[in-house]
């Protein structure tokens, strides 16, 4: 969900109970829109991050700490200069909008008492970091506004601080029967009641506001004309008691591959059986997990962008060559037609004359014997274009077996490249990313990696994991770790799990001459279900002895055949210990 703001109140009440007149005792920029306080109360010392960058802008304790730049930026330094050493006395949320205003006590240079504000705007792209005197003028700003950038709000040095302007909208703490039902009696009963919400009261997000409607409806998308209105009512005053008596529930919704995509103060249930949710003790744990998480998937897309280009114009060339060769295939049974024509013409060779530009002859193909034309070149003679007909017909024949076994090669390579996509799309750190561009250097990609080198270093390892009765699996995390998982490391008696027709990992389930449970062939099977690219809810998945496992001479890293294989049917998992798997 966006930071609104009442996620700004839950956790700055969070942090005006763990840290009441807490300390600066560091000031670091390690990114040009996050500032990072180390703060200190007590016993307890913690970080205040102030994030007001367009991707993800949030004001947050952690305990994470991030690289810093070697030299601090002049606003960093700045900021030492007039905050290292004061305190934290108070904090407040200025007309329930998405700012934070901590008032700072400290000394000024002369060693004088002195009282600064630093106001934290949590807005989209407009989110800043402004520090302000005892005034409330503006010293400075991360984000200096000027009147070019904006007629409507400047933030510049001197100039009075001005909190943006806010929508007439009702104060979501403030509970008032009357106003809800004559604000719900003046909307356009065809617009949808989380447009209501939203739009009748301040700091509200849209997930929120969702939440809430499917809580009256048991719906998302519901206009207004078609709720109980007393129902709609009840679920946002159990709302705005939550928001009173500041009852926060912090949650993560978890998709199925196990990576956290929304966050609330409160449960959400609307988004049904496609997450799983976890509630933490507190919004720092919250948010540390989340954006972590957040933040290492934007650097292993940003990491892996090179190769999606890569796979994603191999793709397309593969494709556009399969359909060309398709077609020509196509065109080629066509051969038959050219042996009838020169038979034709053979058998009636002596009414051919040259100049003839056809031939009227009875189809003797054909059970009910027809006439047909068939063209003739009239600069040849009948014998001619007999043997034309012939050579049309070799030509076809040379170009079917061709053009069969080249179709068979360039599927094989489209089902390859599909098979590291699928293994890029599910690649989980940036040595994954690594060991997928190697893999496609050895395929001989090389020349499309523009300043590739091969690293010197030692290969990668499978992913590993064991199963409820203590079994180990080891799973692939793209086809070179396939191929050695397979054909070089699993005993001959191991049990070799690949879903059924998709790409995906290679599973080997290590038996140690012992004979796996039936639990043991379930969860290795839906491990190898989950990392796959099977979207179903139920995949099929084949399983067998490492020993039926065969590679064929010169095929591509992760492709095998396999014989005497039985098929489960399970739920994808990544993890062991998730839920109901499926049946065998």
């Amino acid at each position: 969900m966006a930071f609104d703001a009442c996620m700004m109140r839950a956790v700055l009440s969070e942090f005006t109970a763990e840290f009441p007149e807490a300390k600066i005792e560091k000031i670091l920029q390690p990114a040009n829109d996050e500032i990072d306080m180390v703060i200190h109360h007590g016993r307890s010392s913690s970080r205040l991050l102030f994030n007001v960058g367009p991707n993800a802008p949030r004001l947050q304790l952690t305990d994470k700490a991030k690289e810093n730049p070697l030299k601090a930026p002049m606003f960093c330094m700045f900021l030492r200069k007039r905050l290292l050493g004061a305190r934290i006395v108070g904090v407040e949320q200025p007309g329930f909008d998405r700012i934070a205003k901590l008032t700072v006590s400290g000394y000024d240079e002369m060693g004088f008492p002195t009282e600064m504000k630093i106001v934290c705007e949590i807005m989209g792209k407009y989110a800043n970091f402004i520090l302000l005197d005892g005034d409330e003028k503006i010293i400075s700003a991360l984000k200096i506004i000027d009147f070019s950038a904006s007629m409507i709000r400047q933030v510049l040095p001197g100039l009075k601080y001005q909190a943006p302007a806010m929508p007439d909208k009702l104060d979501p703490k403030l509970i008032d029967r009357d106003a809800f039902f004559a604000h719900l009696s003046a909307f356009p009963p065809e617009k949808s009641g989380e447009k209501f919400i939203t739009s009748t009261y301040s700091g509200i997000a849209t997930q929120i506001a969702h939440e809430l409607v499917y809580r009256a409806t048991g719906d998302v998308d519901v206009p207004v004309c078609n709720i109980d209105r007393d129902a709609l009512y009840r679920a946002v005053e159990a709302w705005q008691f939550l928001l009173i008596n500041e009852e926060y529930t912090p949650t993560v919704a978890i998709d199925k591959s196990g990576k956290p995509i929304d966050y609330s103060y409160m449960p959400i249930t609307y988004l049904g059986d496609y997450v799983t949710y976890k509630s933490f003790p507190t919004f720092r744990e919250l948010f540390d997990l989340y954006f972590a998480e957040k933040d290492r998937l934007e650097k292993i897309n940003q990491r892996a962008h090179d190769v999606r280009v890569l796979l994603s114009a191999a793709r397309a060339r593969t494709e556009k060559k399969l359909a060309i060769q398709r077609e020509a295939l196509a065109n080629s049974e066509k051969g038959e037609s050219y042996k009838r024509a020169g038979d034709l013409i053979t058998s009636n060779i002596y009414r051919i004359k040259r100049g003839d530009e056809s031939l009227v002859a009875i189809d003797y193909y054909d059970s009910e014997c027809p006439e047909i034309t068939v063209p003739l070149d009239p600069r040849l003679s009948a014998a001619a274009n007999a043997q034309r007909m012939y050579k049309l017909y070799n030509k076809s024949k040379t170009a079917k077996t061709v053009l069969t076994e080249q179709i068979s090669l360039w599927e094989s390579e489209l089902l390859y490249l599909e098979s590291v996509q699928a293994f890029l799309d599910s690649a989980e750190t940036e040595q994954d990313i690594s060991d997928i561009r190697d893999e496609l250097y050895g395929a001989g990609y090389a020349s499309r990696m523009r300043g590739y080198k091969p690293p010197k270093q030692s290969r990668s390892k499978p992913l590993s994991m064991k199963t409820t009765d203590g079994l180990t699996l080891y799973v692939g995390r793209n086809n070179i770790q396939n191929d050695r998982l397979t054909m070089k490391e699993a005993a001959k008696d191991d049990i070799w799990f690949h879903v059924k027709d998709i790409p995906g990992s290679h599973v080997i389930l290590v038996t140690n001459g012992t004979e796996p449970t039936d639990r043991d062939y379930t969860e290795a099977a839906a491990i190898a279900a989950g990392y796959s690219s099977a979207t179903a809810d139920l995949v099929a998945v084949d399983y067998t002895r490492v020993k039926n496992i065969k590679k064929p001479a010169g095929s591509k890293p992760g492709f095998v055949t396999y014989k005497t294989n039985y098929t489960a049917y399970v739920k994808p998992i990544r993890e062991i210990g998730t839920g109901s798997l499926g049946e065998k």
